[in-house]
């Protein structure tokens, strides 16, 4: 029988299929034609369940852009305000900011650049690499195109610029590996802020305290306050988003109210002409008034915008007609009034401007907002270390982080993750930073250039996107790219300049995750080429099967490689330590695809191996980078039922086999799993080779040896119980 498409669903359209069955070589595996289904993140909402997702996500989007109130002024003005106009002048700048960054480029252009409804960097590099075959490790296949999410809705006509533009990226490895730096330092940046945000949110909420009136009360005091603050809150993230964030999400809806009305009630009693610096000539005083002093408060003056980014990476949660909605009516014009509040403030008392949120809230309303401030913070902290968690998951997908344990906190939310080992190493920079920083004017300057460097990423690969996927006018594209990268390039050259005051913070630590992600991706890609260079021939399975030292052992056996193509060396070398085969035998790959979420449906392909009556299978599992994994008991329960449909399908489309041919191979099937499902794992000990320089000898033999061995056993990460697991060591030469 030549190797065809067999679906593993839909039992009862066996006559149905033999005019949609056809060839597909790619792996030599008789692989089920996915369904169509189209449609699973592109739902259209009517307008009741998009004002309702728009309400949800205030309170779980905005928290980081909400609480940049809080120090933006005393970060733009570390030295004081020398003239009133220069309090226009920056006020103008952050209204035209926050309109042209969050507002024009994020709500109305980069939303639409979505992953089947997930956003962030890898989204949009999942993006590409589905529409160019950039991805480094060459394991593509012809029918994961035919999963419902891969498909995308694209011009019928192809421009000869995108085609150029795509040829180019699938056959230049350079710009391949480009794009895949881009992507991880956008990635390693994001993380970065995820560790900032809490210091920074946190810090400048509790410093309110110094203005209440407590005369005890110094900087010291409000540090160890903040430090306790933040031990608590990665303490407590071992029980889940939804109980910690979700359940306090009313609160910065309440947040927001208070930004109001403060706002109002400031801009009325203080100075309601401050009104004046949406005339954006105010720009331009400021710089001839102030020239090189007005470049470097820029750095933070651009803390108005944190948190944008959220924007995109939380779209997953809601819709990008609901974040539009509830950014343009609700978010925008609630912190222009909080920045519009302060502003009319400090033109009446100038010399606040260190303390200016907390010293413009009138008096009756100090420790309501106070108390509300300070959990909004955590709220937009607990954001932040969520997406630090989430992203950190995706990475450990796409094979670019060494293994951690993942543990799932929502059975409602599948999402929704907790890494131990991570949060505790968030928790440890927190605390350091905090008690070393001290003050939100140092932190603020590590934190902008995490903020403003993502932006910068974001911008070129929606370029790209815009280029090789939308087909977008160039003139568009030129619009887009000059009038973005001038503005965020000139914020990003305002806070490199301050690299030594604490800006080199983000830049050690995206180097340091960089260079984590980087060699953990390499020897994951070279470890892969040692098994498709070495992989075991269908010869030596057929002479498997006629020799009879191997015995066959009642039960059945998972066998896991990353090899989508034919079978492990690990095979041949458990053979030849453990000379018995199991009475079946599941040749298993995860392979992670360039999609958010794939159909459970869709999950299994299968082909029988020869000969067939050793009852060997080749199967690959396929996940988006938001699926997770399920645990031993449900996964075994699914890949029998889906092997199960392979057989039976694949003796309906053949002719001669009776009915209880079939049914036998599959009670025989049945009664293997009954006797015990045993998972087979190697643990390759990867070493360079005895030619490779000294350079990769260290790189591979020390440092991807120690991120090894201080990682978790593939076994642990999948919770396969101990009695269940057999392992055994090989040495990959790469």
């Amino acid at each position: 029988m030549g190797d065809k498409t067999v679906r593993t669903q839909d039992v009862a359209a066996g006559d149905k299929m033999g005019a949609e069955m056809r060839r597909i070589d790619s792996l030599n595996i008789e692989a089920g034609k996915v369904s169509t289904y189209d449609g699973f993140h592109r739902a259209k909402h009517n307008w009741k369940t998009t004002l309702s997702l728009a309400i949800q996500s205030v309170g779980v989007v905005y928290g980081d852009i909400g609480t940049s109130p809080l120090y933006v002024y005393s970060s733009t003005f570390p030295k004081g305000i020398k003239e009133k106009d220069d309090i226009l002048g920056v006020l103008s700048i952050i209204i035209y900011t926050i309109f042209f960054v969050p507002m024009l480029k994020y709500v109305f252009i980069v939303l639409q650049a979505n992953d089947n409804g997930e956003g962030g960097t890898f989204a949009m590099y999942s993006l590409i690499c589905r529409h160019a075959k950039v991805s480094l490790i060459p394991n593509n296949q012809p029918e994961d195109t035919e999963l419902s999410n891969y498909k995308l809705d694209t011009p019928s006509s192809e421009l000869k610029r995108s085609q150029a533009i795509k040829k180019k990226l699938e056959t230049s490895r350079l710009a391949q590996y480009v794009l895949f730096v881009i992507t991880i330092t956008g990635t390693s940046m994001v993380i970065g802020d995820g560790v900032l945000t809490p210091c920074i949110s946190v810090l400048s909420a509790v410093s309110g305290l110094q203005q209440s009136g407590i005369k005890s009360l110094d900087q010291s005091a409000v540090v160890w306050i903040s430090v306790a603050i933040l031990i608590l809150l990665f303490v407590v993230q071992q029980f889940g988003t939804d109980k910690v964030g979700f359940t306090f999400a009313p609160i910065i809806l309440l947040w927001f109210v208070f930004l109001t009305g403060i706002g109002i009630y400031n801009l009325i009693k203080y100075d309601i002409t401050v009104l004046k610096a949406f005339n954006p000539w105010y720009i331009v005083k400021y710089f001839q008034r102030n020239g090189k002093a007005a470049w470097i408060s820029l750095g933070g003056a651009v803390l108005c915008i944190t948190g944008t980014e959220a924007m995109f990476a939380d779209l997953g949660h809601f819709s990008v007609r609901a974040i539009q909605v509830s950014f343009t009516f609700f978010t925008f014009p609630t912190i222009l009034f909080a920045y519009l509040g302060q502003s009319a403030y400090l033109t009446k008392n100038p010399g606040d401007v260190a303390t200016t949120f907390y010293a413009s809230i009138p008096k009756p309303l100090y420790w309501p907002t106070f108390v509300v401030a300070v959990l909004a913070a955590i709220i937009a902290s607990q954001a932040l270390i969520t997406g630090t968690f989430s992203i950190i998951a995706q990475s450990l997908g796409m094979g670019c982080f060494p293994r951690v344990k993942i543990v799932h906190t929502s059975e409602k939310n599948q999402g929704q993750v907790y890494i131990p080992e991570i949060n505790y190493m968030l928790m440890i920079a927190c605390v350091l930073i905090t008690f070393f920083f001290r003050t939100t004017e140092q932190i603020g300057n590590a934190y902008g250039i995490a903020v403003v460097s993502v932006m910068c990423i974001t911008t070129c690969m929606i370029t790209l996107i815009m280029l090789v996927i939308w087909k977008t006018s160039i003139f568009l594209i030129a619009i887009f790219f000059l009038v973005f990268i001038s503005i965020e390039g000139l914020y990003l050259s305002s806070v490199l300049f301050k690299f030594v005051e604490g800006g080199y913070l983000p830049l050690f630590f995206a180097a340091v995750l960089m260079v984590i992600m980087a060699t953990w991706h390499y020897v994951h890609k070279q470890s892969y080429m040692f098994e498709v260079k070495n992989k075991v021939s269908t010869v030596y399975v057929k002479q498997l099967a006629l020799n009879p030292d191997v015995h066959r052992i009642p039960g059945m056996g998972f066998l896991y490689s990353d090899l989508v193509r034919g079978v492990p060396p690990i095979f041949s070398h458990f053979v030849s330590n453990i000379p018995s085969v199991h009475s079946v035998v599941v040749i298993v790959t995860i392979k992670p695809l360039p999609v958010s979420k794939v159909l459970p449906e869709e999950r299994f392909v299968f082909r029988q191996l020869e000969p067939k009556e050793y009852r060997m299978f080749r199967c690959v599992a396929r996940y988006g980078y938001n699926d997770l994994v399920e645990g031993p008991g449900e996964f075994e329960q699914m890949l029998v039922d889906n092997l199960k449909e392979f057989i039976r399908h694949k003796h309906v489309m053949s002719e001669g086999n009776s009915k209880n041919s079939y049914e036998e191979e599959i009670q025989f099937i049945q009664e293997a799993m009954d006797k015990g499902v045993v998972y087979l794992m190697g643990e390759a000990q990867v070493v360079a080779e005895e030619k490779s320089s000294w350079f990769k000898k260290i790189v591979i033999n020390y440092f991807y040896d120690f991120l090894r061995k201080n990682s978790r056993q593939s076994g642990k990460i999948m919770s396969i119980p101990r009695s269940k697991l057999l392992m055994v060591g090989m040495t990959y030469d790469i």
